[in-house]
């Protein structure tokens, strides 16, 4: 079950996002799945990794696995070489989401979240748990479920 559909479940409208921006486009993690902004500093690659794997960091003493997210959706690569990143946790393990940018925490109703339009591109779909239409902007849904859950059938498959 997505926060989304939790949230919705258990009656509680109000739902924030911490907003990131990947090659342009404006997705939302929800807030109860963040634990750390910070700029990664050096990382390590890891050899035979999968490919969105940028590779391990020391992030306060914790090793932490990198995923290029610009990779993950199949864009280019960033051109300066500036790297964000956003900490969260699945299955018990450390990840560090690399974005383009941070934005702002948003508070948004449940009930306004749609379903993922049909137009969406089939691979952000796989990692969306819906969209929110905003001033003239979609806000896609990260669903960390579905993206490193993802990552992970299809690391076993290889």
């Amino acid at each position: 079950m997505s926060v989304l559909d939790h949230s919705v479940a258990s009656g509680t409208d109000m739902i924030q996002y911490v907003t990131v921006v990947i090659g342009g486009q404006l997705f939302g993690l929800p807030i109860s799945q963040v634990h750390d902004v910070f700029v990664p500093e050096s990382v390590t690659r890891v050899p035979l990794s999968a490919p969105e794997v940028a590779g391990v960091l020391n992030l306060r003493g914790r090793i932490v696995t990198a995923i290029n997210m610009r990779r993950r959706l199949h864009l280019p690569p960033r051109q300066d070489g500036q790297m964000m990143a956003v900490g969260i946790e699945y299955k018990h393990e450390s990840y560090g989401l690399v974005i383009d940018t941070v934005g702002e925490v948003l508070t948004l109703s449940g009930k306004t979240a749609e379903p993922n339009p049909q137009n969406l591109d089939k691979r952000w779909a796989e990692i969306s748990a819906g969209v929110h239409r905003l001033d003239g902007q979609l806000m896609v849904i990260l669903d960390v479920e579905r993206l490193l859950g993802a990552m992970m059938t299809d690391a076993m498959a290889a």
